[in-house]
Parts: structure tokens; C-alpha cells; sequence
């Protein structure tokens, strides 16, 4: 297990990262479309459109604690998503950061356009005096783990979840 988090890496030319705008919906949904698909979510098993439709509104809604940033390669097509949640915690006084979303697009995986977009998320925390980030990935997400081995540590919890009966 990783208990040191190294330095960040220096993001590679080729894209930034920046806010979602209103204007960005066509580009963020195949990102989105791509995202869920990744964790089976699609066919049968897709988000419903109204998920995804709240989804998105939550993002410019002032009152809701949701973030999202996109990386966009220098052309201005949207490669690399990432989304957020602001709350508080029974273990911390400052709220902390639930980094819920991350997806690259296949052609820009190896870029570090992932790492980036994590920096990124944890630089907007930092401004903002949050001091944990965390987030969770599927054991089978290999390539992603390789890289949060590398920028975060692994504290060992399982996660377990419920649906309502």
C-alpha cells in the first residue's frame, strides 16, 4: 500500500483544463456517454435521460455542491471530464472533496490528461481550504489505479453500497 502522496506532475502540452460551461453540453456528452459506459451503463443498463439531464443542470445550479472541469485539447475538442462534490464530514471540521467522476477519451489516454484533470480538482480544493480529496475506481480499473498509486494514497477501505428497497 501507498502511504506517500508524490509531487504533482507537470501537465503535457497539448490540452488545458477549465470550468464546464453552459456552452459545453455537445462536448461533454460523448465524455459523459463514455464515462458511464465504462462502468456498464449502457443498452439495458444506461442512465436514464433524466439523470443525466440533472446531472448536468446541477453543475450551474449556485446551490448545489457539484463541480465539473473539462480538458480540452488545443483544437477545442472537449478530451477528459471531471466531476466533484463539495460536503462535510464526521471526521474533518472543513468539508472535504468526493472526486465522483473521471474519464479520458480512448484516443487521449497516456497523455496525462487523467492526472491533470485530478491536479486540477485538487488545486480547487486547496484555493478553498479542503484538505482531503478522495475518490474510488472499480478493482478491475488497472490503468487507473496504476496512476492513483502514484498521485494519492490507498487508505484500504472497501466500499459497500445499498439501493432503497
Amino acid at each position: 500500500m501507498n502511504t506517500t502522496a508524490p509531487a504533482a506532475p507537470t501537465p503535457p502540452a497539448g490540452f488545458h483544463v477549465r470550468d464546464l460551461a453552459r456552452g459545453d453540453r455537445a462536448g461533454w456528452t460523448p465524455l459523459w456517454d463514455g464515462y458511464t459506459a465504462f462502468y456498464g451503463r449502457s443498452g439495458a443498463t444506461a442512465l436514464a435521460p433524466e439523470v443525466t439531464e440533472t446531472t448536468w443542470h446541477r453543475f450551474f445550479d449556485p446551490y448545489e455542491p457539484m463541480h465539473a472541469q473539462l480538458a480540452v485539447a488545443d483544437d477545442g475538442t472537449p478530451v477528459g471530464l471531471v466531476h466533484w462534490l463539495l460536503h462535510r464530514s464526521t471526521t474533518r471540521i472543513e468539508p472535504v472533496v468526493y472526486l465522483q467522476d473521471l474519464f479520458t477519451a480512448p484516443a487521449w489516454r497516456g497523455r496525462g490528461v487523467a492526472a491533470a484533470l485530478i491536479e486540477s480538482c485538487c488545486a480547487w480544493s486547496t484555493e478553498r481550504g479542503v484538505r482531503r480529496v478522495y475518490w474510488q475506481t472499480h478493482e478491475s480499473n488497472a490503468t487507473g489505479r496504476r496512476l492513483y498509486d502514484r498521485v494519492a494514497r490507498h487508505h484500504g477501505f472497501i466500499v459497500y453500497a445499498r439501493d432503497a428497497a
